[in-house]
């Protein structure tokens, strides 16, 4: 009898502790899918207008106001494309992309954090017996610079998607913040620069050929680093297998 009442004791002591990991990931999804319908309820692609014309009369103080809507705009889950492609008509190339790595840095570095102390130890906690799980947390862990790099080089995943995502797995902070501003840079410099050599063609009737020649250099670029990284990422699956 007392062995069963011990029992008891500890189910009973155990059930709320389950209770309480269960509503730090359910109070993330609840959120994200709250921020992306709001998104869609105020219609926010139909008042990025608005905000390019307010944003234009802070002047100098204009790159500072976009840095921080970009910021609440990857935390919100809002599609940062068009907003990236704003950053390139509102300031140009140079202060484009410097306020466009500035602040999807920062926001990917924000929702990261959010993930990871929201919810990376009750999911971790219960997917303790997937293996395919722990393969890739493992792999985060000891190759999280080329998975990083890989996955911010490559489109295969929402950007937004990737920034809640790693913050579930063991990937170390710094590697993530670090490997995601250098890979996510080339990017940003193709959507930006693109984006100004379109404008000035347009607006003053002649092709940017200085604008175009970034574009084709960092296209290069991106499909150099893609196959490397690629390589040392099928490397270290095989690593993993044979352990």
């Amino acid at each position: 009898m007392g062995g069963t009442q011990s029992n008891t004791g500890e189910l009973t002591a155990a059930a709320p502790s389950s209770r309480q990991s269960l509503w730090k990931p359910i109070m993330l999804g609840v959120l994200l899918i709250a921020f992306m319908v709001l998104a869609r309820v105020l219609h926010v692609g139909d008042r990025l207008g608005e905000l390019r014309e307010w944003i234009l009369s802070l002047g100098a103080l204009g790159p500072v106001a976009y840095i921080i809507i970009y910021i609440a705009a990857v935390i919100f889950a809002v599609p940062g494309s068009v907003i990236t492609i704003m950053g390139g008509l509102l300031f140009g190339s140079l202060v484009g992309v410097l306020s466009v790595s500035v602040g999807s840095t920062i926001g990917a570095g924000l929702a990261f954090l959010i993930a990871r102390y929201m919810a990376r130890e009750s999911i971790a906690g219960r997917l303790a017996d997937n293996a395919k799980f722990q393969k890739l947390d493992r792999l985060t862990e000891e190759h999280g610079t080329i998975i990083v790099a890989i996955t911010r080089l490559v489109p295969l995943f929402p950007f937004n998607l990737l920034n809640y995502g790693f913050g579930l797995t063991r990937v170390p902070f710094r590697t993530y913040l670090l490997w995601s501003w250098i890979c996510m840079l080339p990017g940003t410099v193709l959507y930006v620069v693109g984006t100004d050599a379109v404008a000035s063609t347009l607006s003053e009737g002649r092709i940017p050929f200085g604008l175009i020649a970034v574009l084709v250099v960092m296209l290069g670029l991106i499909t150099v680093l893609v196959a490397q990284a690629r390589k040392k990422l099928k490397s270290g699956e095989e690593t993993i297998s044979d352990g």
